[in-house]
This record gives structure tokens, C-alpha cells and sequence, in this order.
């Protein structure tokens, strides 16, 4: 090739890169086979040719937009019926997009760092085979899927241009194995349940903080972190704020959603983080519920599992076998805010050694239970019970519970475990309980005037208190 064959290729690139990029584009959240949310307004959108006029055909709606001085276009489509039946979108500009198979139905966003990441088919990041009955997982691998639960899987990774995604997908296809377990077994429980056609969005990454999927902006603006976030770097809490947001996140905002799992919390409490963490989990959800135009998105998400985090070695303090029931109780807390559920897990652990434990499957059931009793109007027994009150009497301290699901019981038949009492010196003993109609009584010989309970106020408690329906009585202390 000569210098003038050089030239004129030169001269011509700019036609050739400004025609190819005048084309109408989508993002990977919009795209064939994917769920669009019912009873909502749904927004479109992408990129075009500035000021090239863009329409949007959709179940008998048909919206037209210009694409604004940077190429951007978007459009709302007003609130969509339920529809099981695919159907066909139709984006035309200059080109023209067809997106088949379109199901009008549920939309869950399911997030957080490595338990919510955890892969459907778990084998392919080696985590440890359950120890207790089957292996649901490896079952449901070989089972048919039904077409009406759609997945979008956002790969990990920093650019913040797009999300890295073959788009939405069946149950059918291969990609499937690297689905949030807790996605998979939470969007079939709910379309079992309700017929409703079910879209899960699975993004997540391992080992990452609250402040990693929260964007900068939120902390700096922040009264109570603005002066600790770094305004060179954007570091807070050792982590720079909000980079799995802006490449994990913000490209598919803001496609229309129901609601959101949330399980994170491990890293955060590795950092004894628990004071904070409840305001952190606000502002997450704040940013979130204004950005998916959702003010009214329930928000679900999982109580970090039993882990003997006081025997790590490479963090930077040495834990307390406490760090995490104090944890916990921050975690607990949040429950006061507004359409919030959460889930325990205190009995889903077969190695106290693995912060990775088994039985996603039942994460995914009891985070499904707050959904359809909140969401779908079902009547299910769907909250763990959690200490109410207590009184003092000859001895003993009852502790009165809400939330008891039609009564209390020991999992295992065995005496009640992990309960230890003190008087006012403060000086905890192991306990003895027992189940009496609705209170569980409380009571150590050496003891005589008790003043306050603590149950499952260990890293290690694993206890068999819970409800008739098997839900796990959530960690507590009495007192201040």
C-alpha cells in the first residue's frame, strides 16, 4: 500500500467511524428475551446519530424520541399488563432493531459480593458439596427450566461503558451455571408460586464493600461521611467509593425493576464496620430506589452467615468472637426501614471455617417468602422471630418474641442452645431455656438476679431455636 492509498484512507475514516456509530444502539440490559417490568412506566433508551429521530414499538404503544446533542436517546413506555405470551419490540431510526421473545412480568435485582455471587452450578468456583440432605443444586441442573424465568449476568469488570453481557437469556442456555444460585432458586420459587414471569439480573463480585456499590457522589454529599471519604481518590474505608456501581450498576440504570436482593456484609465486617454499616445499607438503597425510579422498592436481604472471623490472620485488626453478632445486630437494625426484609442464617453453616456455606437454595427460599407474603399477597409464614421484650421473675428472665410463626420450637428436639445470662456485673454465663407456650425462660444457678440475655452472641452459634416453620430466631442481646 502507498502513501496516497494511505491518504485517502485516512480522509475517508471519519465518514466510515461517524456512519458506523449513527446507527441506533442498546444497551445489554435491552435486548431479545428479556422480562420488562408490569405495572410500571418502562424506560428505553441508547445511542444514536445527534438529532436523529428514534421510535419505540411495544404492546400497541408507539414513542418517539430525538436523540439529544451526544447521541443519547431515551423514551417511556407507559405501564405494561402482564403478558406470558412473547412478544416483539421494534426500535427504529436510521436502522431498524427487532428484540424478540420480550415476557411482561417481574424484574428482581440481585447484588451484593461473593454468597450472592456464588454460582448456580457451584462447582465452578469449587465451593464445598452440602454435608445435609441433598444436593438440590445438582438436581435442579438436570431438571427442565421453564421459558418464563429470564437472566441477565453481568460478567465482572471495570469498564463503565456497558455492562459485559450476552444479554438476557433462558433457563436453557449454558450460561446459566454462573447465575447467582440465590438468583435462580429465588426467581423459580416466585414464578412457581405466581405463574408471573420472573427477569433476574445477577451482579455481583466477591470480596467487595457496601462503598464499592455506592456511588462517590452519595458519600460526599454525605453529612455524616463527607469529611471521611478522600477527595483525591474517592477512598473510604480503605475501598475507592463506588467503582462495582459504575461498572456493575449504573449501565443498567434505569430499567425498570420490582425489587432487590441484597447479600453483602462479610468484607465490611472483616473491617468492624458494624457502627456504620446500617447508614451505609440507607444510603444504598436510597440511591438505588431514586435511580431505578422505584421509591417504593423492597429491599431483601441476608444476615451474614456463622464464620470464625476472630481466626483470620491477614486483617488488620484481631476480631473478638463478637465482632459478628455485633454485626448482626447492626444488620438487624435496618429492619426498622421501610419495605426491608432479611434472613437468617445461622443454620445453614456446615464448616464454621468457610465464609462460603451451602443451601443457597434456602437462602433463595426464605428471601422468596418475604416476597410473596410483601409483594404477591400471599399468606406464608415469612419472618424470623426476634426479641420483643423481657420481664424478671423468681429468678428467671422471660423473653417475650414477635414474629413466632405459629410457635416456638427446638429445631433438633434438643434443650435450647447458645442463650447466656447475667446480673448487673455484667458477667455472662452459659444459660439454661426453655419453651413455654409463647416465651422462652431463661435461667443459670449461679445467677440470682438476673438482669440481661444474650443468645447466639458468639461467632460460632449455630442455635436451634426457631419457628414452627423452621425460620431461625435472630441473634440478640438485651439491654443497651
Amino acid at each position: 500500500m502507498n502513501s496516497r492509498h494511505i491518504i485517502i484512507i485516512f480522509l475517508l475514516f471519519p465518514f466510515f467511524y461517524f456512519n458506523a456509530n449513527a446507527d441506533v444502539t442498546l444497551p445489554k440490559v435491552i435486548s431479545s428475551g428479556m422480562v420488562l417490568q408490569r405495572d410500571a412506566k418502562v424506560p428505553v433508551w441508547g445511542k444514536a446519530e445527534a438529532g436523529e429521530k428514534v421510535t419505540v414499538s411495544f404492546a400497541g404503544q408507539e414513542v418517539t424520541t430525538v436523540a439529544d446533542a451526544d447521541g443519547k436517546w431515551s423514551v417511556t413506555l407507559k405501564s405494561l399488563k402482564l403478558n406470558v405470551q412473547p412478544a416483539d419490540m421494534i426500535i427504529s431510526g436510521k436502522n431498524t432493531i427487532t428484540l424478540e421473545n420480550i415476557l411482561v412480568g417481574d424484574v428482581w435485582l440481585c447484588s451484593g459480593q461473593s454468597n450472592m455471587e456464588y454460582p448456580f452450578d457451584y462447582r465452578l468456583k469449587k465451593y464445598a458439596t452440602p454435608v445435609r440432605g441433598e444436593n438440590v443444586a445438582l438436581e435442579e441442573l438436570l431438571k427442565p427450566k421453564s421459558d418464563k424465568i429470564r437472566y441477565l449476568y453481568a460478567e465482572k469488570q471495570n469498564d463503565t461503558k456497558d455492562i459485559k453481557s450476552v444479554g438476557w437469556f433462558t433457563s436453557n442456555d449454558s450460561v446459566l451455571r454462573n447465575v447467582s444460585a440465590i438468583g435462580y432458586f429465588f426467581g423459580k420459587y416466585i414464578y412457581e408460586e405466581t405463574n408471573v414471569p420472573v427477569g433476574i439480573i445477577s451482579s455481583s463480585w466477591g470480596g467487595t464493600m457496601i462503598e464499592e456499590w455506592t456511588p462517590a457522589w452519595v458519600y460526599e454529599k454525605s453529612p455524616v461521611f463527607a469529611g471521611q471519604i478522600d477527595p483525591n481518590d474517592k477512598k473510604i474505608n480503605g475501598r475507592i467509593a463506588g467503582t462495582k456501581f459504575y461498572s456493575m450498576i449504573q449501565p443498567i440504570v434505569p430499567f425498570a425493576v420490582k425489587g432487590m436482593l441484597w447479600y453483602q456484609g462479610e468484607t465490611n465486617c472483616m473491617s468492624e464496620d458494624q457502627a456504620t454499616y446500617p447508614e451505609k445499607m440507607k444510603m444504598l438503597l436510597e440511591t438505588y430506589r431514586s435511580l431505578f425510579r422505584n421509591p417504593q422498592m423492597p429491599f431483601y436481604y441476608v444476615q451474614i452467615a456463622p464464620y470464625l472471623y476472630s481466626k483470620r490472620t491477614n486483617d488488620k485488626m484481631q476480631h473478638t468472637p463478637e465482632l459478628l453478632p455485633e454485626f448482626w445486630e447492626a444488620q438487624s437494625s435496618f429492619l426498622s426501614t421501610h419495605r426491608t426484609g432479611m434472613v437468617v442464617t445461622t443454620d445453614l453453616v456446615d464448616n464454621l471455617s468457610d465464609i462460603h456455606p451451602s443451601y443457597k437454595w434456602e437462602v433463595a427460599r426464605r428471601l422468596s417468602l418475604w416476597a410473596l407474603a410483601k409483594d404477591y399477597n400471599k399468606k406464608v409464614i415469612y419472618q424470623s422471630p426476634g426479641y420483643k421484650s423481657m420481664k424478671i421473675k423468681d429468678g428467671k428472665i422471660i423473653l417475650i418474641f414477635h414474629n413466632i410463626g405459629g410457635g416456638l420450637i427446638s429445631k433438633d428436639g434438643e434443650a435450647l442452645t447458645w442463650f447466656t445470662i447475667a446480673g448487673a456485673d455484667g458477667n455472662f454465663v452459659p444459660a439454661k431455656a426453655e419453651i413455654k407456650r409463647k416465651t422462652v425462660v431463661v435461667w443459670a444457678d449461679e445467677v440470682k438476679q438476673p438482669e440481661m440475655v444474650r443468645f447466639a452472641w458468639n461467632e460460632r452459634a449455630m442455635p436451634n431455636l426457631c419457628n414452627k416453620k423452621g425460620l431461625p430466631v435472630m441473634p440478640f442481646r438485651t439491654g443497651k
